[in-house]
């Protein structure tokens, strides 16, 4: 069954090319109420990956969800070619669902060259299998939960999470807005880099906003509380495989004004840092 979720998502990042700079994505419900966003984050990079030469890598992705998206309906992906110098390109891309605009990104690529080079350590966390992989919930307990819900909280995914610092989303207590994740796709894909960077996209949304929660003893299932992504950002460093494990450090500078503020740095295994990642979320907790 995991090869089987990992084949449907590296399909759905497979767009159909409908002009020269228009391409169409499907949806998947993963049992969240509305298009997860890292969906439409791996969709809009590869939609303006299409439209640059492949040996120009993505370095970087800047995107604000500007409406939710509809799991019932494909998307389409219109790409503005704003610039192509000696070095660099950039693109504009617009997600787009019954006429109007769900997201506005921009993608930045580069032909890689030499330069200077530093990064910061990685966390020293226990290995990947020193942990426990994530155990599902009761029967009964599961059987309980709106049958959307049952698919989110199911672990039967395209992605292995273990946890350095495990919580109960159902129960949360209060902690530092501090946490590590080690992840990876649970069956084997081919080489492209471009496909990896897409589904890092993908993956790249998981447990970000999240992270801004863990202070005020809250989370996505709290009764009384309104969650969403408002932005985000995606660096890449270094060549990396999401087949194989990574580690994704969050922290949280910040919460007020009802959003939150989330900061990640993702690892490969041998600690060498191969991306960054920033988003700012709605946090609303409503009186009863």
């Amino acid at each position: 069954m995991s090869e089987d979720h990992v084949a449907e998502l590296v399909e759905l990042l497979q767009l159909e090319r409908l002009e020269d700079n228009l391409f169409r994505g499907q949806s998947r419900d993963i049992g969240t109420r509305f298009v997860f966003g890292g969906q439409v984050l791996g969709q809009a990079l590869a939609a303006a990956q299409e439209t640059v030469d492949p040996l120009r890598e993505a370095h970087s992705l800047h995107a604000y969800f500007l409406r939710a998206g509809d799991i019932e309906a494909p998307i389409v992906y219109n790409v503005e070619r704003t610039r192509d110098g000696g070095t660099f390109s950039s693109r504009r891309v617009v997600a787009i669902q019954h006429g109007q605009p769900i997201l506005n990104g921009s993608v930045s690529f580069q032909v890689p060259e030499q330069g200077v080079e530093h990064q910061t350590s990685m966390p020293e966390v226990p290995a990947p299998g020193d942990l426990e992989p994530l155990h599902p919930l009761p029967p009964d307990e599961l059987a309980r939960l709106p049958v959307k819900l049952q698919r989110w909280m199911g672990i039967d995914g395209p992605f292995e999470f273990r946890q350095v610092w495990p919580r109960d989303e159902r129960h949360p207590a209060k902690r530092p807005p501090i946490q590590h994740i080690w992840f990876k796709l649970t069956s084997p894909i081919s080489d492209s880099a471009i496909l990896h960077r897409s589904l890092l996209a993908y993956a790249s949304d998981f447990h970000l906003i999240g992270t801004a929660t863990l202070p005020h003893g809250i989370s996505y299932l709290t009764h009384n509380v309104q969650m969403a992504s408002l932005d985000h950002a995606l660096w890449f460093h270094r060549a990396f495989r999401v087949d194989e494990w990574l580690l994704y450090s969050f922290d949280s500078p910040t919460a007020q004004g009802g959003r939150g503020l989330a900061r990640g740095q993702i690892f490969s295994r041998d600690g060498r840092l191969v991306a960054s990642t920033a988003q700012e979320g709605l946090i609303r907790v409503r009186s009863d």
